[in-house]
This record gives C-alpha cells, sequence and structure tokens, in this order.
C-alpha cells in the first residue's frame, strides 16, 4: 500500500522537523511529496536531506539540482546552498568564484548567512580578491541581524583593528553577544577574554558549552591552544577536548552546515 500524506501535514514545517528527528525516512516522503508539488520550502528542504542522507540515499548531484529549482523560485538559503555546494565540490566540481557569485546573491537579498560565507571568501581570497574592509562590513551587518557566527568574526576584526580602528571594548562586547548566541567559536573566544581578566570560573562554563557544540576542526586547533595554558584547569579542559575530538572523529560525520 502507498504512503500518504495529508498537503496540511506536508506544509507543516513545524511538523516536519519533528519528523525528521522522529522518522527520517518518512519526514523524507513527506518532503517529496510536497517538492514534487512544487512547494519551494520543501524543494529546498529536499535538497538539504539529500545532501546529507538524511531520511533518504544520499545524493549530492540531485540535492544541488533541487537547491537550483528552489533558488529559482527565490529561496535565499537554497541560492546559499548553491555557493555551498559549489565552494566544497559537494555533487559538481570546486568553483569557489561561482560559490561567491551565489553567495553575493543571497545577500543582497538580505540572508544573513551569505553575508557570512561571502564574507569567509573575501576575507581569504578564495574566489575573489582580498578584501577586508568588505567582509568586515558583510560581518557587521550579519552580526547586527543577529548572526552569532559574524559577532565572533566582527569581534577579531575590532580587537586586530583589521580594516578599521581597533576597539577592544567593542570586540569583547560582539564575542559575548556571539557566545550567548550559541557560537562555539564565540564562546572560545569569550572565554579567553574572561580569562585574561581573571574570571576563570567563568571562562570555564563558557569553555564547557564549547566542548558541547565545537566540531572537529575547531576542537583540534582549540585543544592544542588550551593544552598550552599557564592554568592547570584549563589544561585540563584542553584535555577534555581532545578526548572529545578522538570521540567525533570515530564517529559519524556531521550534518552539512549552511
Amino acid at each position: 500500500m502507498s504512503f500518504q500524506l495529508r498537503r496540511e501535514e506536508v506544509l507543516d514545517g513545524a511538523q516536519l522537523s519533528a519528523m525528521l528527528e522522529e522518522s527520517p525516512a518518512r519526514a523524507a516522503q513527506a518532503i517529496l511529496l510536497a517538492a514534487g508539488q512544487g512547494i519551494v520550502e520543501a524543494q529546498a528542504l529536499l535538497g538539504q536531506i539529500l545532501l546529507d542522507g538524511r531520511g533518504i540515499a544520499q545524493d549530492q548531484p540531485l540535492a544541488l539540482r533541487w537547491f537550483a529549482i528552489a533558488a529559482g523560485q527565490g529561496h535565499l538559503m537554497a541560492r546559499n546552498m548553491l555557493g555551498r555546494c559549489h565552494e566544497h565540490g559537494w555533487g559538481c566540481a570546486v568553483d569557489a568564484a561561482v560559490a561567491a557569485q551565489h553567495y553575493r546573491m543571497a545577500a543582497d537579498a538580505g540572508l544573513d548567512w551569505a553575508m557570512y560565507n561571502l564574507a569567509n571568501l573575501l576575507a581569504t581570497g578564495r574566489g575573489v580578491a582580498v578584501d577586508h574592509a568588505q567582509a568586515l562590513a558583510l560581518y557587521q551587518r550579519a552580526a547586527e541581524a543577529g548572526h552569532a557566527k559574524s559577532m565572533n568574526l566582527l569581534g577579531r576584526y575590532l580587537e586586530e583593528g583589521l580594516a578599521c580602528q581597533a576597539d577592544p571594548a567593542a570586540a569583547h562586547d560582539w564575542y559575548r553577544r556571539s557566545a550567548e548566541g550559541g557560537d562555539f567559536r564565540g564562546q572560545f573566544s569569550h572565554a579567553a577574554i574572561l580569562a585574561e581578566a581573571g574570571r576563570l570560573d567563568d571562562a570555564l562554563q563558557w569553555l564547557e558549552k564549547a566542548l558541547v557544540i565545537g566540531n572537529v576542526k575547531f576542537l583540534q586547533v582549540s585543544s592544542e591552544s588550551l593544552l598550552t595554558s599557564a592554568h592547570p584547569q584549563m589544561r585540563a579542559m584542553g584535555e577534555a577536548y581532545r578526548q572529545r575530538l578522538a570521540v567525533l572523529a570515530g564517529g559519524a560525520p556531521a550534518l552539512h552546515q549552511a
């Protein structure tokens, strides 16, 4: 017997999110149905689950096609994900210049994630010429829109005085806001400032939060930094980071991030 869903169930985004947690395969069928009916949000979501292999066989080229379909209907996150695919070679050849074009389209339309991703390319000169002033402006726009990862990088620019007047107080405030917004790198940056100020207990609490949600690359770099600290508690935290890194490195890969 074929699987059937009511149209109103297909259109319920919160329900689909819950279904992805509880029954990925059932959610995938609902998303397929909605995408086939031309519902742009489902088309973008179908691209994501195909990219991640969540509830459906992983198929990166097909994910790219669905992102393109949704982007063609004006879906900004799908446009951003087209950029991600071209930046990382998911379903296509790596082409940072094409990635930058997609990011710029979504950023110009106001998507904070696209501002962040385009700023990263501008800051590193991938696919575009290095332009720290433009990267800073994009990080600031995204940060002011509430994007936690951009808050941390805006803080870094302000702390180092890169393409701007150095402003340590403002930098520290953005680190704090990034940490409170849930970015693990922002939590680490905020913890570093707290430790320098002698607020070691507060710093350790933020490092604990970053430990739980940080990815492999972050844990690798951060553990090396913590293990060289003059504080025994910080070195102990570095060892905890290293242990967590070993667990994640041997586990299943994380879902693709926007």
